[in-house]
């Protein structure tokens, strides 16, 4: 097993993601799974932690078949030619994009607890998942960075599926990823210990990470008189 858990994936992510670090760099990770790894991230770099919300879009009664995916500021990403192989119909499409925007709302506002977004705009953005599959929600978040006017972009990621991975190097400006197997079958096969992530440690994790780490603009030198 490569690696022990999430938080101990974090910390072995780091050592490839120091070169990144700096006053306007900050860190979001993918709820639920990415964000015990996004917060060690955050912590060696000494950079604000924050949440990028995504949902993914799925075929109706074949929940592991996934289309595409939403995110927060209306995000969309969206496989054309699968939505053709797998006969959606425009009216189930619309209906399970409308509960997935549903769902990120609703995550946004249970995880953030009235915080504000952090501003990503003229920023380096760190986007930390615990693994990619099928690479949906990864372009969406990345998408969703982009929007808020992130200047660039970096996915971090401890495993990935080999295509997937090499997909996101047109969305994002650098993919940092440990571990592609050539034989992957689902992320927790890559984690000796792999358990569900609660809302309620995401919130914690967030409201730790925000009392050490916050995101404080850096301190102007006084003008010399």
């Amino acid at each position: 097993m490569p690696f022990l858990d999430r938080r101990e994936a974090g910390r072995r992510l780091v050592e490839r993601l120091r070169a990144f670090r700096g006053p306007d760099t900050v860190v979001l990770g993918l709820p639920c799974g990415g964000v015990p790894v996004a917060f060690e991230v955050a912590g060696a770099l000494r950079a604000p932690l924050d949440v990028a919300v995504v949902c993914k879009l799925e075929v109706p009664d074949r929940p592991r078949l996934v289309f595409g995916a939403v995110a927060e500021s209306g995000v969309r990403v969206v496989d054309d030619d699968l939505v053709v192989r797998a006969f959606i119909a425009p009216p189930e499409r619309a209906r399970v994009e409308r509960r997935a925007r549903e769902t990120v709302l609703r995550n946004s506002a249970r995880l953030r607890q009235g915080r504000p977004q952090t501003s990503l705009a003229g920023r380096t953005v760190i986007l930390v998942d615990d693994g990619v599959t099928t690479g949906s929600t990864a372009r969406a978040a990345c998408a969703l960075v982009r929007a808020r006017g992130a200047a660039r972009v970096v996915f971090a990621v401890p495993v990935g599926s080999c295509r997937p991975i090499r997909a996101l190097t047109g969305r994002a400006d650098n993919v940092i990823c440990l571990e592609t197997p050539t034989l992957f079958h689902s992320i927790g096969q890559w984690y000796r210990h792999f358990d569900p992530v609660a809302e309620e440690t995401v919130r914690r994790l967030l409201a730790q990470a925000d009392d050490e780490l916050g995101d404080r603009p850096p301190t102007q030198p006084i003008p010399s008189r």
